[in-house]
């Protein structure tokens, strides 16, 4: 069995290989759906039975860390996760189904920098996510 890139990756900062943490490494690769720790603990259940709660929220923790997943707020107030895109992308996330898409692009940079100017801030990083139906829940 070929270890998942990111099993390497957490090895390689000191994290242990256990079947618990590789269930909750594969429920997160795999999705296209923004999960809450709750969700990736009953999907990751299906293949490591004995997998604690903790270990989902710690997993999830180090997968953040390394910037292989990032945090998504939701309409309904609960966090979630999903698998980092590459570069700056921002996110599109369906209300009803939760199914999440990276995108690229933006012309924020005007507003940006009027924002800067009225405020005083020197504005380092933005985040946008979108929020609405994708096509299968319109």
């Amino acid at each position: 069995m070929t270890e998942h890139p990111w099993m390497n990756q957490l090895n390689e900062q000191g994290y242990r290989l256990t079947g618990a943490r590789r269930a909750v490494v594969e429920t997160m690769a795999e999705s296209t759906h923004a999960l809450t720790p709750i969700e990736v603990y009953d999907k990751a259940r299906e293949s490591y039975p004995a997998l604690g709660l903790v270990t989902v929220y710690r997993t999830l923790e180090a997968l953040e860390e390394q910037g292989l997943i990032q945090r998504v707020h939701r309409p309904e107030g609960c966090q979630a996760f999903i698998t980092a895109p590459a570069g700056h992308q921002h996110l599109l996330l369906c209300k009803q189904c939760g199914q999440a898409i990276s995108f690229e692009g933006d012309d924020l940079e005007s507003l940006i920098n009027s924002i800067a100017r009225r405020t005083g801030y020197q504005v380092t990083e933005h985040w946008l996510q979108l929020f609405g139906l994708c096509p299968s829940c319109k």
